[in-house]
């Protein structure tokens, strides 16, 4: 007891629960705007191929250039620039929504690539300082608390804007959403004056964790390829929430107005879940994967052949556990499997590798959705119950439960 007392009022811990609240702010702005993009993208004038390609598009904007910014993070060590610049981009956009007037789908798009490339600006560095402060309290705690704040933001962005939507309904229903973008604007505005704060009482978050032992280029060993391979399945057959609420509104299985609060439900699942998974990592380690990605794999079903409003509120927080799972135990994952020197590199790797799967699915169940559901969701549950194995042998390559964590400067061994 007393040294867990220890651990929740260290410097790493101070660090990580104000990177929490960075992440909160952060996603009351791109996850409030996010839970409406499929039926504003409709209204404004796209095609279900189309919310799937730029969906996808932006995943794959969003994922793949981590790649180029997590080497550069690596080599340069300028974390934080990296975040600052990440974050602006990223944030910045989604007020730029309200400038999408009728049939301006294609401004829209452009603005959902750009968000999500800001977010891969920033997203290695980001972790890269978390995973230095996770070492000192244990990796899927302190993701799992990134995460739980995150979702917390994932939450009340949604209800912000279902508010404004409450509020604007003598107007129509795709200016009410510009409306509510522009509004989200605050939090992004605060944001970045919390990130400032944060820079200014944390410059040198590397001195949480000790120097690597292998300071040498990361080699992609056998269990790190099978944990990509495993995590690109996932991803191909994960559906994204845009084309959920799109097929929602479309069947008229939910009110348009209400797809904020459905997308608010499902953030709460993830906060949850994150929590959760994140103790389970820390004590189980990579079978909690498996069980993740089985849980996830029942949401097709509910989400796209179910005819009843509760079906799809059922596979929309089957969804969100499953997207609880990706945001902590998955970083957590990365986390043990790359040394120090090379670990926004490490990063990169998985979330590139992540995005362009994702792409591909986003895509391909886009155009499925236009030709057969049942197509869809054979799919996307076959591709997510196939990571399953490739999660085991993912394990037993590691030797279970993967390398014994290296001591942190001030912790007990």
């Amino acid at each position: 007891m007393r040294q867990s007392l220890r651990k929740i009022r260290t410097p790493a811990m101070a660090f990580i629960l104000l990177m929490g609240v960075v992440s909160l702010l952060a996603d009351m702005t791109h996850e409030g705007a996010r839970s409406s993009l499929g039926p504003f993208l409709y209204l404004s004038g796209a095609s279900a191929a189309a919310i799937g390609f730029v969906t996808g598009l932006g995943e794959m904007a969003g994922h793949s250039l981590r790649l180029l910014f997590g080497y550069l993070a690596d080599r340069k060590r300028n974390y934080w620039t990296l975040v600052i610049l990440g974050y602006a981009i990223n944030l910045l956009a989604v007020p730029a929504l309200a400038l999408v007037s009728e049939n301006g789908w294609i401004l829209a798009g452009i603005l959902i690539v750009a968000e999500r490339t800001g977010k891969a600006i920033r997203h290695p560095a980001k972790n890269t300082l978390v995973s230095f402060a996770s070492r000192q309290v244990g990796e899927g705690k302190a993701f799992a608390i990134q995460e739980f704040l995150d979702q917390l933001g994932a939450f009340l962005g949604p209800v912000l804007l279902f508010l404004v939507l409450q509020l604007r309904k003598g107007e129509t229903l795709l200016a009410s959403y510009r409306i509510g973008f522009a509004w989200l604007g605050i939090p992004a505005v605060l944001t970045l004056l919390v990130l400032v704060l944060a820079r200014r009482r944390f410059p040198a978050p590397d001195r949480f964790e000790s120097a690597s032992p292998d300071p040498e280029p990361l080699r992609l060993r056998s269990a790190f390829l099978l944990y990509l391979a495993a995590t690109g399945l996932l991803a191909l057959g994960f559906a994204d929430f845009p084309l959920m609420s799109m097929h929602a509104v479309r069947r008229e299985l939910v009110a348009p107005d209400l797809v904020p609060l459905l997308y608010a439900g499902a953030m709460a699942a993830d906060a949850v879940a994150a929590l959760l998974f994140g103790w389970l990592f820390d004590r189980f380690g990579f079978r909690v994967l498996m069980v993740s990605s089985l849980l996830s794999a029942g949401f097709p079903l509910l989400v796209f052949l179910g005819t009843s409003p509760w079906a799809l509120a059922a596979g929309v927080l089957l969804w969100g556990v499953g997207m609880g799972a990706q945001e902590s135990i998955l970083k957590a994952a990365v986390t043990r499997l790359t040394p120090k020197a090379r670990r926004s590199t490490g990063f990169g790797v998985f979330q590139t590798s992540f995005g362009l799967f994702w792409f591909a699915g986003s895509w391909l169940m886009g155009v499925l959705y236009d030709r057969s559901l049942g197509g869809l969701v054979l799919f996307s549950t076959i591709l997510m119950l196939l990571s399953v194995p490739v999660f085991f042998l993912a394990w037993k390559a590691m030797g279970q439960n993967g390398p014994a964590r290296p001591a942190s400067p001030g912790t007990e061994r």
